[in-house]
């Protein structure tokens, strides 16, 4: 079984990488700028049993989608079972403040990746006609306006809608498409974006802790899974309950 997956190199993307392989799957990741981290995890992934290669590779670059999809399908020696797009960024800016370049680049990384990368396995996977599994990441934003995070927000509500519209399209392929969609999880990047992360989402989220990337994982793997098998359109929540509650004024 071969899986790709984009930003392989990021602290969710790792855990994603080692939950498949794990799992009985041959890697092909992205990367940009990360080759150390990269070649780590190959390493990780043969300890494993499985096969790996890395790829530095720009998700919203259509060309260099085109040509990734290529050549780790000819590396892999067949069409990918599972595509995750990772691959995200963020910028932090008000509604009124936000320049319009970072708006673009959120977008360009964020949906069109999503897009390019769906398009590619897609293609792939229909020619060869062996269906397969699309996990695309979303966000406690594909459900609730989050402060300062305008592209991001609107970037992961699209991928919600884009992912549906990819179920229904590629379903009478035997493609299924769905979304998991993580609350506040612990990775280095979000440990940077407060003094105590944790601490201070464990005490919103109902489950009293905040994620860790293989908290993502598992329920990535189960939706590439036979036991997802009649599971697509969907939007899984992985956030320890935290967006499922309501704003509410009176004491409890």
């Amino acid at each position: 079984m071969f899986a790709i997956v984009t930003a392989g190199q990021s602290a969710i993307g790792r855990a994603l990488v080692v939950g498949l392989a794990q799992a009985g799957y041959d890697l092909a990741f992205t990367h940009l700028g990360a080759a150390e981290a990269a070649d780590d995890l190959v390493a990780r992934v043969e300890a494993l049993g499985r096969r790996a290669r890395a790829w530095e590779s720009d998700v919203g670059d259509e060309a260099a989608v085109t040509a990734f999809h290529a050549e780790a399908a000819a590396w892999a020696g067949e069409a990918p079972d599972v595509l995750v797009n990772n691959a995200g960024i963020q910028t932090w800016a008000g509604l009124l403040d936000l320049r319009a370049e970072d708006w673009d680049r959120v977008m360009r990384t964020n949906l069109r990746g999503c897009f390019l990368n769906t398009q590619a396995a897609g293609r792939a996977m229909v020619a060869a006609g062996k269906g397969g599994s699309i996990v695309n990441l979303g966000s406690g934003c594909n459900k609730l306006a989050f402060p300062k995070l305008v592209d991001y927000t609107a970037s992961k509500g699209g991928i919600e809608q884009f992912t549906k519209s990819a179920a229904v399209e590629l379903g009478p392929h035997g493609i299924r498409v769905n979304c998991v969609a993580p609350g506040a999880i612990a990775t280095e990047r979000t440990a940077a974006e407060a003094g105590d992360y944790s601490a201070t989402w464990s005490r919103v989220t109902p489950l009293r802790r905040v994620g860790l990337p293989q908290d993502i994982a598992g329920p990535v793997v189960f939706l590439c899974s036979d036991a997802a098998s009649f599971i697509t359109g969907q939007t899984i929540w992985v956030d320890g309950g935290v967006f499922s509650q309501a704003q509410w004024p009176y004491d409890v």
